[in-house]
């Protein structure tokens, strides 16, 4: 195997699965989100773990992300909630996955591909009350009357089932909840107009990770595990129920040397030593998904020490100044995410130090980095 690689902890992602459902308000399921190759820590893996810890559904991104979990055998609900062109229609269908909609247009192509199946697709209207991304807009009462008009028309096509009706919080996990309590008001108008029309929108469902840890009343019949399921909470203003990450990221040292003063360091020598330092080359860079933003600002655990970064990151190598860590050879274990010798580093931490979010830091880790399965 090679000399940089993952790991990923089933059994916390099912300790996280399960921590997550006991925080649901009675009678809510908890949708895992697996989209993005599971947050990079692999959809199927990730899909059957949570299926085995009790989640009742599943979420992706993608129409292939669906297709490639029922080639593999899942026979959950699988929930595709971002946009699928009509002419995809027919392939939603004959993978039996539940697809958003958020245009009327769109959803009667959807249900001209079921008829001509003899089936029955299974459609979630989106609505959008505040994230001002996809969906019908909901945000002002006669918006939100069109999109009870609309979401009416829908469940009414012949060869649809409205199987689910959905929106999405644009800040569960901020400071203050004044805008996310906005936006429930604003969903919950929605399902008043449709209980007041007569529509049965199945699943409702709004909440995130932030939501199912802030906002109880918003569970609703499911809640939209994603971040959380793999181990964080989404901010610092988001409370903790245990979660363990559930993916650790390993390399090895290539090489040991010794910098004399004045010795530049990578590209352009944008370090230099002020004085004789000892020096590991690390098989691992940007084309892994070690964010270059860690040039000359980052660390990894070295012998169970912190090793900050020298010089530029570069594609395939990194190079690590040896400070306290002993005697350390070619060949010995490195730390770039998870636990060695009493201290960790988890993807948070390195979010922070580059200025974005661990969804950044999990998602970016590349295909080439062979993921090694605990737990299974």
């Amino acid at each position: 195997m090679r000399a940089t690689w993952a790991e990923v902890d089933l059994g916390r992602l099912r300790h996280n699965v399960r921590a997550l459902r006991g925080c649901l308000a009675s009678g809510a399921g908890l949708m895992a989100v697996v989209k993005a190759d599971g947050y990079g820590h692999g959809a199927l893996s990730a899909a059957r773990a949570a299926l085995e810890a009790g989640a009742a559904a599943l979420g992706v991104a993608l129409l292939e992300e669906g297709q490639a979990l029922r080639r593999a055998g899942v026979t959950a609900r699988i929930l595709v909630m971002g946009w699928t062109p009509a002419a995809r229609a027919a392939d939603v269908v004959e993978a039996d996955l539940d697809q958003a909609v958020f245009d009327t247009d769109d959803a009667r192509a959807f249900a001209a591909a079921a008829r001509v199946a003899r089936r029955k697709v299974r459609l979630h209207a989106k609505v959008d009350t505040g994230m001002g991304r996809l969906g019908w807009s909901a945000r002002e009462p006669a918006s939100q009357a069109a999109a009870v008009d609309a979401v009416t028309n829908v469940a009414r096509l012949d060869g649809v089932e409205l199987a689910g009706i959905f929106t999405h919080f644009a800040g569960a996990d901020e400071p203050i909840l004044d805008g996310a309590r906005r936006q429930l008001a604003a969903f919950r108008a929605v399902l008043q107009g449709l209980e007041a029309a007569g529509v049965q929108p199945g699943w409702r469902h709004c909440a995130n990770t932030a939501a199912i840890l802030r906002l109880p009343e918003a569970h609703f019949d499911l809640c939209r595990a994603g971040i959380g399921m793999y181990g964080y909470v989404p901010s610092l203003h988001v409370p903790d129920p245990g979660l363990a990450p559930v993916l650790s990221w390993y390399t090895r040292v290539a090489q040991v040397r010794e910098l004399a003063p004045g010795d530049a360091v990578s590209y352009n020598g944008t370090y230099v030593a002020q004085s004789r330092e000892r020096v590991a080359t690390l098989p691992v860079g940007y084309a892994d998904g070690f964010p270059r933003a860690l040039t000359n600002r980052g660390q990894v655990l070295v012998g169970g020490h912190p090793a900050p970064l020298r010089g530029r990151v570069c594609m395939d190598q990194v190079i690590v100044s040896l400070q306290g860590e002993g005697v350390v050879r070619q060949g010995d274990p490195v730390v770039i995410l998870g636990e060695q010798g009493g201290r960790a580093q988890w993807a948070a931490d390195v979010a922070d130090r580059v200025g974005t979010i661990s969804y950044d830091i999990l998602c970016g880790i590349s295909p080439r980095v062979p993921r090694v399965y605990r737990g299974a």
